[in-house]
């Protein structure tokens, strides 16, 4: 018997916030430039390179791939980290100017969650620089406090696709996999929280993964939406709801046909 559903636990860029396309890879673009680089990652390599978690990877891969006559520094690790750090600031400070907002219908998903007594995690690939300055400026001033964990960044040595930051969140919490619902935005995302067993995953698509694969996905859909504004439904069943609230995720996670 499957265990009641206690905690949620949600992916960050692409899942509350449309982060990726008009806000990390501007910052990166930002960082390039201010480095002296002549690098340009428009839309459609962006979209290429997010096939890559975590950021430092990401310039990693790049430089392996699509640039690969780059004269390497002989402190590779320094340089990329110098790079990243520099593209925290530049997204931190976008941030700080109210330039990302959360998606439709996440503010009011939490406060509806957190009424509810249900506990709040967050397990993301992207820094904990980023996560504070996403919360505090698109969210609420004190919203860092609604998340029982932040699991983020380099936390765990092994980013998405694999499980190690689901699993190190459960942990924390204290919680078994069958006691919690995970939210996603990606394929990379949705194998992390299948390997971490997690069974019940909610995804959101976006721009960027609109295509994906989401073999594993309880419920896939466009947008958590509002009463007047409607998700619509891209695979799975979503038992008469046109927005996400508590009692579609009690739903979702209670079905045995998965």
């Amino acid at each position: 018997m499957m265990a009641e559903l206690e905690a949620l636990i949600f992916d960050v860029d692409g899942t509350l916030a449309d982060t990726e396309r008009d806000g990390h890879r501007v910052a990166f673009n930002r960082a390039f430039e201010t480095s002296g680089l002549d690098w340009e990652w428009s839309v459609t390599l962006y979209g290429k390179l997010l096939a890559v978690t975590g950021g430092k990877e990401r310039i990693r891969h790049y430089l392996d791939h699509y640039n690969p006559d780059y004269p390497r520094p002989d402190d590779l690790d320094g340089f990329i980290a110098a790079l990243h750090a520099s593209k925290t600031e530049h997204y931190t400070r976008m941030l700080s100017q109210g330039l990302i907002p959360m998606r439709n219908g996440v503010k009011r998903l939490l406060q509806e969650a957190r009424q509810a007594g249900l506990r709040l995690a967050i397990a993301t690939t992207t820094t904990p620089a980023n996560v504070s300055a996403l919360l505090q400026h698109s969210l609420s001033p004190d919203a860092e406090s609604w998340f029982e964990v932040i699991a983020a960044g380099d936390i765990v040595a092994a980013k998405k696709p694999a499980p190690d930051i689901y699993l190190w969140a459960m942990q924390q919490m204290g919680l078994p996999a069958d006691a919690c619902l995970a939210f996603e935005d990606s394929h990379n995302g949705v194998q992390s929280a299948q390997r971490a067993a997690i069974d019940s995953i909610l995804v959101t698509t976006n721009g960027y993964t609109d295509e994906d694969d989401f073999s594993g996905a309880t419920l896939v859909i466009d947008q958590f939406g509002e009463p007047d504004q409607p998700f619509q439904v891209k695979s799975g069943t979503a038992n008469g709801h046109n927005y996400v609230d508590i009692a579609l995720l009690q739903t979702l996670h209670g079905r045995s046909d998965r």
